[in-house]
Formats: structure tokens, sequence, C-alpha cells
């Protein structure tokens, strides 16, 4: 028997009746023998905060009865979570220019690349080192490939980070390549790279599982507009990479993703296996997304670096949908250098998702790093006693001994709405949640995603658009605090800056700073001007070249 929450407290609200006779098995029919009463109405006017006269209640009556009509006939039609809505989310204030043309890309000089005596230091070195290696011919696609393959063989056991190889199709990959270098047909710095992809991005002929139960058996038969894209760049997928179950946390339904620095403990989420994989040098370079800090958090927590784009920078086609407005999707690499590289290949419009701008990427690495840039710290958040705090202080010592101006800056409040995540969630998984196949999710806590689909249910319309109005406001706010400088540093977790800046679209890098007493990494954060991720990239790289902590890595047994 299909279970039906709430019964039979909430049976007759109006806004759940629907939904709980769907998940009852009762037809369209049976559901609307009982019509909606003033005491539902009433109800559901409490729980919105609104108060209305009987005689208005009255009144409300019919047209309420007349949208459960229509809520019904919306629910006989497929809708995928593929489907994008009609709105389309920018994160550009007004009167925004941006007149910046697109300049050749200048990467740092790798020097004289040669193979460790020891191969096993391979697998920490930089995308940019084995591409250096790749091209000299000194090693090729396919021996890095098979290299890189049996080391996620031999330590996903202990990390849990790979839900599926792609073992065949990599090999194809590599060979490929290999046949293409020896031609004199070099495709650039991730010609034969292997790479992973975090599981909510579809691959032709592989499962995508989003890491959730309801969906383990789940495949599409194209690639996402990422996964095309870096296979134009030469790349090689070697794997499907953990992420926590519907993008939250690091819990999917195999297990928990471990953090290499300590595998007793998570790798958080939910890009959890893309951090996990590159810390443990699993491979050379991932492929995350990030809603509300799933590329920053693991990234801090597995000690490497993390691009968070600008939101419209690179497609989503074929990447589950958790937030039509807030999704992004961006490289982990070692270094910030990397994640340069890699942005390059993945940005861009396909004509697929509509949300996409146009905008150049220029980084020049000896010319951002040297400039005398104006940079921004969220004094606020410095101040106040946090975990990090010592590592933090050191690493604005460094910025200022590079030469950068160090601004103090105060960000701008946020308004509470962080409701428009939980409305988009739920509507992105709607079937999960009418369905009852949300009994199937590992985690059933209150936090979890299944009650907060069911949560989000009561959250009104007018609310969404209310609070979607204050987020335009917010973005005008943060335009105001870039007057001043060219970007700036902040707390990875201990400042509002996370959370503002996933609802405002700014871009975010984040890279390791120390350690904890405990021998786990920290890192620090610095946030850019919307579609700078040049500048942004750059500083963060200058600041690993003064610092050395991206060389750093976890000791396997």
């Amino acid at each position: 028997m299909k279970r039906i929450p709430f019964l039979p407290r909430w049976q007759k609200q109006p806004f759940l009746i629907i939904a709980l006779a769907f998940l009852a098995g009762a037809s369209a029919v049976q559901l609307f023998q009982e019509a909606i009463t003033s005491d539902d109405a009433q109800a559901q006017a409490k729980i919105m905060g609104l108060e209305f006269t009987d005689a208005e209640i009255d009144s409300l009556l019919p047209s309420l009865e007349g949208f459960r009509n229509d809520y019904s006939s919306l629910r006989t039609n497929e809708i995928t979570n593929s489907l994008s809505p009609a709105l389309y989310f920018q994160p550009i204030p007004p009167d925004y220019e941006n007149h910046t043309e697109q300049a050749p890309l200048s990467f740092s000089d790798q020097g004289a690349v040669e193979l460790p005596v020891d191969r096993e230091a391979l697998a920490y070195y930089s995308v940019h080192q084995l591409a250096a290696l790749i091209r000299t011919k000194k090693i090729t696609s396919v021996e890095l490939t098979r290299f890189f393959l049996e080391r996620l063989k031999k330590y996903d056991p202990i990390l849990h980070c790979v839900i599926s190889y792609t073992e065949d199709l990599a090999m194809e990959q590599a060979a490929r390549a290999d046949r293409e270098i020896a031609a004199g047909k070099y495709r650039g710095i991730l010609h034969g790279i292997p790479y992973g992809a975090k599981d909510l991005l579809a691959a032709r002929n592989y499962k995508t599982t989003w890491g959730a139960m309801p969906y383990k058996e789940q495949s599409f038969d194209y690639d996402a507009t990422v996964i095309r894209k870096l296979e134009e760049a030469g790349a090689v997928l070697t794997a499907k990479l953990t992420l926590g179950a519907l993008a939250r946390g690091d819990v999917w339904y195999g297990e928990k993703t471990r953090n290499p620095w300590d595998p007793s403990t998570g790798s958080s989420g939910s890009s959890a296996g893309s951090a996990s994989s590159v810390s443990a040098g699993l491979l050379p370079f991932a492929i995350g997304t990030e809603t509300m800090g799933s590329i920053v958090s693991p990234s801090t927590t597995c000690g490497v670096t993390g691009l968070r784009p600008t939101f419209g920078r690179v497609s989503r086609y074929g990447a589950m949908a958790l937030s039509w407005s807030m999704d992004k999707i961006g490289p982990i690499c070692r270094s910030a250098e990397d994640c340069a590289a890699v942005f390059a290949a993945i940005l861009g419009p396909d004509g697929k998702d509509l949300s996409v701008s146009d905008y150049p990427f220029n980084y020049q690495s000896e010319y951002v790093s040297n400039r005398r840039l104006r940079l921004g710290y969220d004094s606020s958040a410095f101040a106040r006693q946090y975990p990090f705090k010592a590592q933090d202080s050191t690493a604005l010592e460094s910025l200022r001994s590079l030469g950068y101006e160090l601004v103090p800056i105060e960000l701008p409040e946020m308004p509470d709405i962080r409701f428009i995540l939980s409305v988009e969630a739920a509507a992105a998984f709607d079937e999960l949640t009418r369905s009852g196949r949300d009994d199937l999710m590992v985690r059933q806590t209150q936090n979890a995603w299944p009650n907060a689909f069911r949560q989000a249910r009561f959250i009104p319309a007018v609310e969404y658009i209310q609070a979607n109005r204050l987020r335009s406001q917010l973005i005008v706010d943060m335009a105001k605090v870039f007057d001043e400088v060219d970007l700036y540093v902040h707390p990875s977790w201990a400042s509002r800056s996370l959370r503002i800046t996933n609802f405002t679209g700014h871009p975010c890098i984040v890279v390791p700073n120390g350690f904890q007493e405990n021998g786990r990494p920290t890192s620090i954060s610095f946030t850019g001007k919307l579609f700078d991720e040049g500048t942004l990239i750059g500083v963060a790289q200058a600041f690993q070249n003064a610092t050395g902590f991206d060389d750093e890595h976890p000791v396997l047994k």
C-alpha cells in the first residue's frame, strides 16, 4: 500500500489534498468529490500568514476549486527534470557594461617537465605538467589513462568516490588522442588528459544516477554539453563521480564519500566525488556543480581548488536541474591555473541552455598576478572568532606582501530569500514527491530532500516572486561593492558571501591556505566581478605561487 503522509490531520488542506490523493493512488474523479471548505481556506491562509474575513473566504472558494482543477490538469502532462521554465535568471544589474574583448589565453611556462622516477608521483602532477608530458610525447594518453584508472580502482573502496567507470570510452578517447598527437593535431592543454564528471551530467551509454536510489538505473542517450565540449578539447572521461543524493551532502545511494585527508570523515558535498578524487590524486581534474556551496565546501574539506563561475557562463544542458536560477557548473583541480584551462574549454553558449551569456574570458597569468589591484576583504567576517581564523589572517598578510592593496568592505544584508532554492528544487522533483518514490532516498531526516520538497509546497507563488524582486535589489547592492574593489577575499564558510553570491551569480574560487590541528585542510575564498573569472583566477594563482599549499596532498594507505 502506498503511504499517505500527514493524514488524517491535514487531509482537508486544499493544497495538500491533490498530492495526498495521488500518493494514495486516487483518481482525479475521486479527488474532486470532496469540496474545498471555508475551514480549508482559512487554514491555508494561516500558513501563509494572511487573514481573510468570512465573506472574503466565501468569495474565494469557487476560484480555489478552479485552481485545483488547473493543478490536476498540469499533472497530466509529462514534465521532465530537463524541461526548464520560460523564465531565465540573469545576474546583471541595471546599466551593466562589459567592454572587455577576448584576448589570447596566456598560461605559466612549465619549463622542462620530466617523467618522475617514481611513476606514482604523476598522481599529483598538475594538468599543465601532464599536458607538457603528453605534448612532448614523454607519456601517452593511454598510459596516463591506465595509470589513473588503476588508482581509482585501488582507492575507491576507501573513498567511495566513483559511481561508474567509463573505462571503454576512456581507452577509446585516449587512443584517439595519441593518434591525433602523433599526427601533429594537438588540440590544447586538455588533449589526452583523464578527468571525472559528477554523476549528474549525462554521458551517452552510461548511467547517470544523480546519486539517488530512485534514479540509480537511469541513463540518457545524449551527452551533456560540458561532456561534449571536453571531448572536443581532447579530454578523456574516465569515471562518473559521486554526489550527495540529488546534489545535497556527501551521502549517495551506495555509501558516504570520504575525505582523503581523514577517511573516517565525509568529503562534504555535493560535489563529493569530484573533490575527493582530485585531492587523492585519482584524477587530474573533475567537474563539479554548485547551487549553494557544492564546489566551495568539498574543495575546502578535501584541500583542492574549486572554481564556481558566474551564473550563466557554462551550459547546464544534460545536467540534473535542482534550481534553474542558481545551478552552476565548474572545475575542481589542484591549482587555479588548471581551473582556468578547464573553464576555457567548457564555457560559452550552446543554444540549448538559454541562460548562458557570451562574454570573453581573459586569463593572462603574468599580467594579472603582477597588477596593482584593489582587493576588498570582508572586514566583519574576518574580525569574528571562527575556525580557520589563524590561517586566514596569514593569508591576508601573504596578499599584502604580494603588493595588493587590501581595502575593508562590508557586504549587504542578506534578505530572507533562501526559500527560492526550495521552491525550484521542489518543482524540479515534483513527480518524485507525488509518486511517493521519495521514500527510496537514503536520507530521510527533517532537513533531507524528501521533507524539504514537501515543505516547499506550502510556499506561495506570490512570496516566491517577491523574494526574486528582493534578489534584484541584492544584485544592485553587490554591484556597489565592486565599485570600490577589483575583487574581494573572505572566509570560505564564516562569511555571508557564499550565500549572497550564490543568489547574485558572482564567481568564486576557493583555494587551500593551511591545515587545522587535526591535519585536515583549510581554505580561503576569492569572489570577483561578474564574468571576470580571469582576474579572479589570476590573483588566486598568485597566492598559490607564494604559499604552495596547493602542492600538499594526503598520504593514502
